[in-house]
């Protein structure tokens, strides 16, 4: 068991927070994932109900996952189970509520998008509810592909996705991303073709 207060906390928090967003995805208009542009798409933990439809009608070929283990551990498929589906995984483990991604992961992060994106490709970028640390990593790939500011990146994931919730933690991370090098992140267009009407509540 892990002795850090922040790691137990996000233990003993997450299946209640899981059902509360299971529920909400199924009692508002809130969506279980959403695209926001033609490579990448952002939601909650790719449960083994859905993986089969990212892959099948998102042309999921990547994951990035910024859970950790406890969190997928027998919830989503295992690395071997998307190997078998053709999707490649990409660990970027990351604690919950009190965590933010390292600059080190959003470089890998983004990174690894930009591979995939490069063969026309499309990854699920995820935390457990889709809505904090994805949602950070993606607005620093649109940093580095549209040459936005953070504030901007910020409103247009929150335009695709409005429940996203970022506190100042993870807005710190994104204007450190934004203010940094950029030089170990692959090369690419500057520009995004959006498709804005995919998003995707669970299945029924």
């Amino acid at each position: 068991m892990p002795s850090n207060p922040a790691e137990i906390f996000a233990r003993v928090a997450f299946y209640p927070t899981l059902f509360y967003t299971y529920v909400m995805s199924r009692v508002t208009s809130r969506q279980w994932y959403s695209r926001v542009d033609q490579w990448v798409v952002v939601g909650g933990l790719p449960i083994k109900s859905i993986a089969q439809q990212l892959v099948s009608e998102e042309n999921i070929k990547g994951v990035v996952s910024l859970t950790q283990d406890f969190e997928t551990e027998g919830i989503t498929p295992s690395e071997k189970e998307w190997n078998d589906m053709g999707v490649e995984q990409l660990m970027a483990s990351t604690v919950d509520f009190t965590g933010t991604p390292s600059q080190e992961n959003i470089r890998r992060s983004v990174d690894f998008m930009m591979q995939h994106r490069q063969k026309n490709n499309s990854v699920y970028v995820h935390c457990k509810a889709g809505r904090t640390r994805s949602v950070t990593v993606v607005a620093c790939y649109l940093i580095h592909v549209n040459q936005m500011t953070p504030e901007e990146a910020v409103d247009f994931v929150k335009s695709k996705r409005p429940h996203i919730w970022l506190r100042e933690k993870q807005l710190k991370s994104i204007h450190a991303f934004y203010n940094g090098s950029t030089s170990s992140v692959s090369s690419s267009p500057s520009t995004t073709t959006v498709n804005s009407s995919n998003s995707s509540s669970l299945p029924k």
